[in-house]
């Protein structure tokens, strides 16, 4: 209190302007997923997802991937660990040699030179459903679209392209 009795306005603590610009979420997603797939030993979370088109479906119905450690400070020459429904572990086993090549020709380099394989119980592979898409595709980027190999990233694409190239109309809110 000052000598006549009133208060003296307290200092308000100065805010430190924050940091770096606004980042999307598309851009912060992908860093969350990788965090915890680095966690259980995946560089790339694309080879839990894409399993059955690295191994083929004969082989990802019956394995799943657990792992993949590497020395310590590289990030090649791994050991896969593969988690097998029982009896097809001998049959794993034997193949064990292809499974390595077509996981190096996914990644693009030699990332995996062993792999381990663990017997249990398999949880069968969830199959994705894509949603039906609404609107169609502008014909000047369906067939832009059609040099795409990759079929799931054409379908975002698509949806994408759809999405963007519809009518800008506001939702209708029902009740009020």
């Amino acid at each position: 209190m000052s000598k006549s009795g009133a208060r003296t306005p307290t200092p308000k603590p100065v805010e430190k302007p924050r940091g770096g610009r606004a980042r999307a979420v598309s851009e912060l997603l992908p860093d969350v997923g990788r965090v915890a797939f680095r966690k259980f030993g995946f560089v790339q979370s694309a080879v839990v997802s894409r399993w059955a088109e690295i191994v083929g479906p004969r082989y990802a119905g019956v394995s799943t991937p657990e792992s993949i450690r590497f020395p310590q400070g590289e990030r090649a020459q791994g050991t896969l660990t593969l988690l097998v429904t029982g009896a097809h572990a001998p049959m794993m086993q034997h193949i064990a040699p292809e499974i390595a090549e077509r996981v190096n020709r996914f990644f693009g380099y030699t990332a995996v030179a062993k792999v381990a394989i663990r017997q249990g119980d398999v949880p069968p592979p969830r199959k994705r459903a894509a949603p039906p898409s609404i609107k169609t595709v502008p014909a000047e980027l369906g067939e832009s679209l059609r040099t795409i190999a990759d079929p799931e990233l054409r379908a975002v694409l698509e949806g994408l392209a759809a999405s963007i190239g519809g009518p800008a109309a506001l939702p209708k809110i029902n009740g009020r």
